[in-house]
């Protein structure tokens, strides 16, 4: 059996979305892959008792357990688990999200696939979840820490949603990004954070997290990085002064936030701010796979489905437990 995932230059292999289309339009095409994808070893498990012996109902692309008698589908064990929707929407889908620079809407998904809006909010949200780096492998060598904010600007909000401090108090969100220089050949690399505040305590916290010991690491002059100097090389570059001073700068984070506010603003126009680390996900999953192929980011993004889930009703659950109505709702700066 062919073990997807491994070998992504197999002849056949859609590698435009049009041929990704007609690819998966066949289910049992659509089946065959995410079957390697789920058990990549070749042997289907049952997913309760794993016993191996199992039979397959070709009628209805589902298997039963010869042990505990329960059926179950190749979509079990996914964030493809419980939905409706089949295999040749939901790839598709994952082919426009990985590959489009700027994101995809969900309005754009809605007639694309031709599913509600709704319908493809979850569905994107579901395969940001997928796109989730979860490497423990630290950053080394030159590193660049920097923060930026997102939210709306005063002057376009009604009044009744400016705080009482004036226009520009508005209320923002800051997310610290921490980037990883090229090194030996392998493009820089970006790993980000939705954060409460800005305090020291919070923006160290994640630099000395993902960071190895005896890094250099390259901030502006915000208050808040002094002390660094504890565990790493830190460089300084006072903006005030200069953006750069030789390689001291942060102008590879500086250009992953440009990438970013790009797709906030000009592609989800508004995004709700608990929601804002899946589309953190997005953006650096995109970002530090650039090099690779279209088809090798699908099926990159495609491996991550295995082992994660979300249910609507986690999902639409705001802060203090309200709901809230499935679409981007928070402009950008």
């Amino acid at each position: 059996m062919l073990i997807w995932g491994m070998d992504k230059d197999i002849k056949g292999f859609p590698k435009t979305l049009i041929e990704v289309v007609k690819y998966f339009a066949d289910p049992d095409v659509a089946l065959h892959f995410m079957k390697g994808i789920r058990w990549p070893d070749g042997v289907v498990r049952c997913p309760r008792c794993h016993h191996k012996k199992v039979s397959f109902i070709s009628t209805r692309r589902i298997w039963e357990c010869k042990d505990c008698k329960r059926q179950f589908s190749v979509k079990i064990g996914t964030i493809f688990e419980d939905s409706p929707i089949g295999l040749d929407k939901w790839l598709c889908a994952i082919w426009l999200l990985s590959n489009a620079k700027n994101g995809i809407s969900s309005y754009e998904l809605h007639r694309s696939l031709g599913v509600t809006q709704k319908t493809g909010w979850f569905m994107l949200q579901r395969i940001r979840l997928a796109m989730q780096d979860g490497s423990f492998v630290k950053f080394k060598g030159r590193v660049e820490a920097d923060e930026t904010y997102i939210g709306a600007k005063a002057r376009y909000m009604h009044k009744d949603r400016r705080t009482a401090k004036g226009n520009a108090a508005f209320a923002k969100t800051p997310i610290q990004g921490v980037l990883e220089r090229t090194t030996e050949g392998k493009p820089s690399r970006v790993k980000l954070k939705v954060l409460k505040t800005t305090r020291k305590t919070e923006l160290q916290s994640m630099v000395r997290e993902i960071v190895e010991k005896g890094s250099e690491v390259m901030t502006d002059a915000w208050r808040s990085y002094i002390g660094l100097d504890d565990t790493y090389v830190h460089q300084i570059v006072d903006h005030l002064e200069a953006y750069a001073i030789g390689h001291v700068h942060t102008n590879g984070l500086e250009n992953f936030w440009s990438l970013f506010k790009r797709a906030i603003k000009g592609t989800y126009v508004n995004v709700e701010p608990f929601h804002l680390f899946r589309y953190c996900d997005e953006q650096a999953f995109r970002f530090n796979e650039r090099k690779d192929t279209d088809q090798g980011r699908f099926i990159k993004a495609v491996t991550g489905v295995v082992g994660k889930g979300l249910r609507y009703a986690k999902l639409i659950a705001a802060e203090g437990g309200d709901g809230i109505h499935p679409t981007e709702t928070w402009q950008t700066t």
